[in-house]
């Protein structure tokens, strides 16, 4: 009997920079951690049982092509069709576009398939295209991102707005992460042990540890190439009451961090947008998703902030 195909749709979210990104101590592990925001990427695939041939619109997404194509080519169901990409991130920034594209791509194919994909058979995918972010998991999340391998599940953010500043230009992630700098052994320790206070912040719902984390990890991504806005964005982000600053290190954004729940909200949107104008190509502004995802159908079940802590120390 032949397979009933339909028209597969996949989603997956981008994430606004990253929390945190470091080296454990333990074994000298890359792991970013993720901000889950309210935009991404939506991938529509309509498959064509009289065709073995694939076309992605737009052509420019090499990377989702090659993903689509290694998945149709196991595929017992459909072997072409037309794969398209839809979303509202901005390439190059450090908002995990290319690895929402990713996700939402294996989403699609799977879903014209009439099954699920799991978020460790797409991780198994996209280890042999790049470096990735951890967007097919839900929540905020420890990933290994040359790995391509979940470290922790952290848990579901306090709701954020982050007024993001593009200083302007690309970065390519593979080029990026091509060079990997130095760690010394307190640096290490000091990305273990803010590891460790994340997961306990996000558990606790602190808006301001969080923050905090944030923006020591920012500091420290001087490391990885110069920012030099960033000690006055610190300081007004401070003035003003933010919770505190995070940036995409491998990307081109910088935010500050601000609580939904201030009821001092949109004057501190205001009063951030001023401050990012003074290096800023353009700023927007993101939100985190609350509590989760659309693209998980339960609420997913995290490990405890002393689970993932343990997670690192091993």
């Amino acid at each position: 009997m032949t397979a009933v195909l339909r028209v597969g749709v996949g989603s997956a979210f981008g994430s606004c920079g990253e929390l945190l990104q470091g080296v454990t101590a333990c074994d000298s592990r890359d792991f970013l951690v993720t901000l889950p925001i309210t935009r991404g990427a939506v991938a529509v695939f309509e498959p064509d049982p009289h065709r073995d041939t694939l076309t992605v619109i737009p052509g420019r997404k090499t990377k989702s092509a090659t993903l689509a194509r290694a998945l149709l080519a196991r595929s017992p169901a459909v072997r072409g069709g037309v794969l398209t990409l839809l979303g509202d991130l901005p390439e190059g920034k450090g908002l995990a576009s290319s690895t929402a594209d990713l996700v939402a791509t294996a989403r699609a194919v799977a879903d014209a398939e009439g099954r699920e994909i799991t978020a460790a058979e797409i991780e198994t995918e996209l280890r042999c295209i790049e470096p990735s972010d951890g967007v097919m998991h839900p929540g905020a999340v420890a990933f290994c991102h040359r790995e391509v391998r979940l470290l922790a599940l952290l848990g579901a953010l306090p709701p954020l707005t982050i007024v993001t500043a593009d200083e302007g230009g690309q970065i390519d992630t593979v080029a990026f992460n091509r060079h990997r700098p130095t760690f010394t052994t307190a640096a290490k320790r000091e990305y273990s042990a803010l590891l460790a206070e994340l997961a306990t912040a996000v558990a606790a719902g602190d808006v301001a540890a969080i923050g905090a984390v944030a923006t020591r990890s920012a500091e420290m991504s001087t490391i990885l190439r110069s920012r030099p806005h960033l000690d006055t964005t610190i300081a007004a982000a401070r003035d003003l009451g933010a919770a505190g600053v995070v940036v995409a290190h491998s990307g081109t954004t910088t935010g500050i961090l601000l609580d939904e729940t201030d009821p001092q909200l949109d004057a501190k949107i205001a009063a951030a947008q001023r401050v990012c104008t003074g290096f800023a190509e353009s700023i927007t502004v993101h939100r985190t998703w609350r509590p989760y995802p659309p693209d998980c159908s339960v609420a997913p079940d995290f490990v405890t902030a002393r689970a993932a802590v343990e997670v690192v120390s091993r």
